[in-house]
């Protein structure tokens, strides 16, 4: 009976693998333990005498990727981990090892806020896809996507306090409160639609669409205010290429002085329409600009494009796992594996 239970079991494991399991594929072609050093040097809670030994502090970070790789909440992670073998196999634990609970998976996602260790993270991944053939080319795009959060039941009062970066007077009273609103988060429209949350700003290499930097602000802050940020990281002679929000003086005089080549889209102006010139150069650079709403759209396919958090520092490290876990896919894709 167990010969056959095994045989079964075999079975079952290959044909996960033939129906294409994402997770094997990220297993095989991102080392994780390239981020241990930086994992193990972050301060962790319970070091003292007689305290519970730590889990692995790499299988604790494969398990908030899962997390935001499939949109899980904390006790739908603890589930899954403890139930799913090809989870169970991308951590490398065994079916009967302890696995941590939700408490302790929030814990943990909370000291990757405070230790701020994403930029680190994100840049090793970054240098992993490079030595593995994918280098940056010469070009880059530029845009930004809303990113939404539970919208908030304020009194007008309360939301011009927050829009005065002051925190009104009655949360300050009221612990419970307070912690249960956003002061980071803002109101921003597009398109006559309003939004409430945060922006992933993105740059990224408009030859294999991986994403090259990052920035997290509140939604009402303008595009262009970033893109002098994201530019400081290119190299002089790149493209740049980015829609209409982006040609404003102090972005191409930044651009200038790094010799880089700024390709923005034209925007007309009111008793000033766009020339037939102007209209060309715009549908030719559209093309190459509208490619990173292939990023945005897979980021959405997993639940990247509203998050359930508050608070600025929380909101970075949820936008610093979408960017992380889209570049994990798309290099999945990129080396010819099954997409994830």
């Amino acid at each position: 009976m167990k010969n056959f239970e095994l045989f079964e079991s075999q079975n079952r494991i290959k044909k996960i693998e033939n129906l294409g399991d994402p997770l094997k594929n990220l297993q095989e072609l991102v080392d994780f333990e390239i981020f241990r050093e930086e994992l193990e040097s972050m301060s962790r809670s319970g070091t003292e005498k007689g305290g519970r030994p730590p889990y692995d502090p790499v299988m604790m970070f494969k398990i908030i990727v899962l997390q935001k790789l499939y949109n899980l909440s904390d006790r739908q992670t603890e589930y899954q981990i403890n139930d799913r073998f090809t989870f169970q196999r991308f951590l490398g634990v065994g079916e009967h090892e302890k696995l941590p609970d939700e408490k302790t998976i929030w814990v943990y996602r909370e000291r990757l806020i405070r230790e701020g260790s994403d930029r680190i993270l994100f840049s090793k991944l970054s240098y992993w896809i490079q030595r593995s053939g994918f280098e940056l080319k010469a070009g880059a795009i530029v845009d930004a996507t809303i990113i939404s959060v539970p919208i908030q039941r304020n009194t007008e009062e309360e939301n011009e306090a927050i829009k005065q970066d002051q925190i009104p007077k009655a949360w300050k009273e009221d612990g419970r409160k307070l912690r249960q609103k956003d002061t980071d988060a803002r109101w921003t429209k597009k398109r006559g639609k309003s939004y409430f949350g945060y922006k992933n700003h993105i740059m990224i290499d408009s030859t294999h669409k991986i994403i090259r930097d990052y920035t997290t602000t509140s939604a009402n802050v303008h595009d262009s205010q970033v893109c002098i940020k994201l530019i400081e990281t290119m190299r002089k002679g790149e493209l740049i290429f980015g829609d209409s929000a982006y040609p404003i003086p102090t972005v191409l005089l930044e651009g200038k002085k790094k010799g880089i080549l700024t390709l923005f889209c034209e925007k007309g102006k009111r008793n000033q329409p766009l020339s037939e010139d102007s209209k060309i150069l715009n549908k030719h650079l559209s093309k190459v600009r509208s490619r990173v709403e292939h990023i945005f759209a897979d980021i959405k396919s997993f639940g990247g494009k509203r998050i359930r958090c508050r608070g600025l520092a929380r909101a970075e490290l949820q936008i610093f796992l979408s960017n992380f876990v889209y570049n994990t896919r798309r290099f999945i894709f990129l080396s010819g594996a099954s997409h994830a």
